[in-house]
């Protein structure tokens, strides 16, 4: 799970999410207290990644804390990047990754939304 946040989640090797993902994942995501689920296949989350890079320029991104259990994976980590205003911006986040067969089948993630909002007024 650390080399997939190394290569794909930090922007560094994008095209390498397929090695880490399965072609069907199931994002379960919260946005604004709402809870929804979507799928993402690799070059959906290579497409979400750019997109975080187009907003945050090439960002930096550490691992704060990462436990397995079994087939799951928790993660939260610190992602600080620069607007294209020039301000620093930073995002904290933690999910938790079902793993099959070696790969990402599924994950829940949670983002301090409310922070990002703060730090863009």
């Amino acid at each position: 799970m650390a080399d997939f946040f190394r290569n794909v989640r930090s922007g560094k090797d994008i095209d390498t999410a397929s090695i880490y993902m399965h072609e069907c994942v199931i994002a379960h995501q919260i946005q604004s207290e709402n809870e929804y689920v979507i799928e993402r296949s690799p070059q959906d989350y290579i497409e979400h990644v750019k997109e975080m890079q187009d907003i945050y320029g090439q960002f930096h991104l550490e691992i704060q804390e990462l436990l397995e259990d079994g087939n799951k994976v928790y993660v939260r980590w610190k992602q600080t990047g620069t607007m294209s205003d020039g301000k620093e911006i930073i995002q904290i986040a933690s999910a938790v990754y079902l793993v099959e067969d070696e790969k990402i089948s599924e994950y829940w993630i949670q983002i301090d939304r409310k922070g990002l909002e703060l730090q863009n007024n």
